[in-house]
């Protein structure tokens, strides 16, 4: 059965700089046992909720089975973690997800690209392991809720 294993809303960016230099501390609520998504803007509370930069790309998916085992959005630095569903083949559609409050429609816009950082907060060869499976980048269509655990979920065009 399809599941939301995790979510994350984080209000800092912890990779920035250079990987060699070390990843700024994790704030200590930012897994969370549900988020709302705003149309247009983004999770409430996430660093790119509202920012004009990030609108279009502004709630990151990604696949556990994507993950090495014990990997979680800590390190990945995603925003919902799922199982059971193949987000990376998504791009190009509308991924609505349904976790019991009503359907969150997400445009899958393009891939979340894995960078140098996943090699220092995963471990050596993350980086690669990830490419064509870091995720994706959406911007959320309607206004709803997300929360840990089943999920339903649905594909359009």
């Amino acid at each position: 059965m399809p599941r939301i294993v995790q979510l994350l809303a984080s209000p800092v960016h912890r990779y920035v700089g250079r990987p060699a230099d070390g990843a700024a501390p994790a704030p200590p609520d930012e897994l969370v046992a549900e988020i709302h998504v705003r149309a247009g803007l983004g999770i409430v509370g996430d660093r790119y909720f509202g920012k004009p930069a990030h609108r279009e790309a502004s709630v990151t998916v990604i696949a556990q089975e994507s993950l090495p085992p014990g990997v979680d959005l800590v390190q990945a630095r995603r925003n919902i973690l799922t199982a059971g569903i193949a987000v990376d083949e998504l791009v190009g559609s509308v991924l609505v997800l349904d976790s019991g409050q009503g359907p969150v429609s997400l445009r899958v816009r393009r891939p979340a690209n894995p960078c140098a950082w996943m090699d220092a907060a995963i471990g050596p060869g993350a980086w690669r392991a990830l490419r064509g499976r870091g995720g994706i980048r959406c911007a959320p269509l309607n206004d709803g809720m997300l929360r840990v655990g089943p999920v339903e979920f649905s594909i359009s065009g």
